[in-house]
């Protein structure tokens, strides 16, 4: 069906006060309206605006037109506006609810597939009580109880014909609806999708923004040094006595190394060979914890905080879970978070390849970033 969005805009939101119109107040970066035309990109719409409004609409690229004094008389000038340009279906959407989802839009008009309209709703799970002079006056059966929301959906022409007909003061367009015999299917709502009314559900609503944009970065590492002369190993910052030390131009700490490249890989900077290369000589011998700081620091100038880390030694010899704590509290210092989210853990390759011969070690480590 060739569908179409009239979003409701014309009123001035008394209850949420402030000089500017709730619709056309800052929510996050950038106006409510905005975010709630952002969530029908690519589909006709309609704004319905107060007369006064036209200069803050000009420029949002879409089809205005002038409301009236009633929410319905809105929608109706809004239906008028979309009369014989072919449309069959159409949803109908208070401005004031920014958080619409597109998986929602699409059930509504799914939905009109098989019913005259349909809506979303939630159901009441709270107890509803009556009240007078400020005291419980009774309670109510909250059985078969939503909580209506929008945008509404219906077949064009009978809608239309709803509002034409209706005498107005409507509740809502499924009032209007019913009231013409259309049968409207309830469609499973959101909690996120509130309307802004009063200054507090701002707030809510800049919350549920935030969460919704999350940015999460995951990276993996992997590394492996061989084993020279010597009489101690470093692993994860910590120093190991054994009969042999890792080869390597730097440190050779292979569990460090793999954590820094994690870390560079949730970033998409390459590995430690990008930013220290070995064909440079000042980083012969260098304290692995030079490059994690480096990387982690990278991660926090670009806005991200480490989620989690986890890092698995794989050798036969030395034993690591004598040094684990001591390897976990080096490395959450290291990049400064708290010990537990970094976990360093050992397993052996069961005596096969080059771990099992006891001929280097092998270190993964996968890193978790999430947006500050």
């Amino acid at each position: 069906m060739q569908t179409a969005v009239i979003i409701v805009a014309a009123g001035r939101g008394s209850r949420m006060g402030g000089e500017v119109p709730k619709q056309w107040q800052m929510l996050g970066d950038k106006p409510v309206l905005a975010h709630t035309l952002a969530a029908f990109a690519g589909m006709r719409v309609v704004l319905v605006i107060h007369p006064d409004d036209r200069a803050r609409a000009e420029g949002l690229g879409v089809e205005l037109v002038e409301g009236g004094a009633t929410r319905d008389a809105s929608v109706l000038a809004g239906l008028k506006a979309l009369e014989g340009s072919g449309v069959e279906a159409v949803l109908i959407h208070d401005g004031a609810r920014p958080l619409v989802s597109r998986a929602l839009i699409d059930r509504l008009v799914k939905a009109l597939e098989s019913h005259d309209g349909a809506a979303p709703a939630l159901p009441v799970t709270d107890a509803l009580w009556r009240g007078a002079e400020g005291k419980v006056a009774g309670t109510v059966d909250r059985a078969g109880l939503f909580r209506a929301q929008t945008p509404q959906a219906f077949r064009f022409a009978p809608i239309l014909a709803a509002h034409l007909a209706h005498p107005g003061g409507a509740l809502d367009d499924v009032q209007v609806a019913r009231d013409a015999g259309l049968d409207v299917a309830i469609v499973e709502g959101e909690e996120t999708n509130l309307k802004l009314t009063y200054p507090g559900d701002f707030a809510r609503a800049e919350a549920i923004l935030k969460g919704q944009s999350m940015d999460v970065r995951l990276g993996n590492g992997y590394d492996v040094h061989a084993f020279c002369e010597g009489d101690h190993v470093w692993l994860c910052g910590v120093k190991v006595p054994h009969g042999k030390a890792l080869l390597g131009h730097s440190d050779a700490d292979v569990g460090m190394h793999a954590l820094t490249d994690a870390i560079y890989g949730a970033l998409a900077e390459g590995d430690i060979g990008r930013h220290f290369p070995p064909s440079d000589p000042q980083w012969k011998g260098a304290a692995s914890h030079i490059f994690l700081a480096h990387a982690i620091g990278l991660a926090r100038s670009r806005g991200y905080e480490l989620g989690n880390c986890d890092v698995t030694l794989v050798c036969e010899r030395p034993k690591i879970g004598p040094h684990a704590l001591a390897m976990q509290a080096e490395l959450a210092r290291i990049m400064g978070v708290e010990a537990g989210r970094v976990s360093v853990k050992a397993t052996t390759s069961e005596r096969l390849g080059f771990t099992g011969r006891e001929e280097g070690i092998a270190a993964l480590a996968t890193a978790t970033l999430v947006k500050a």
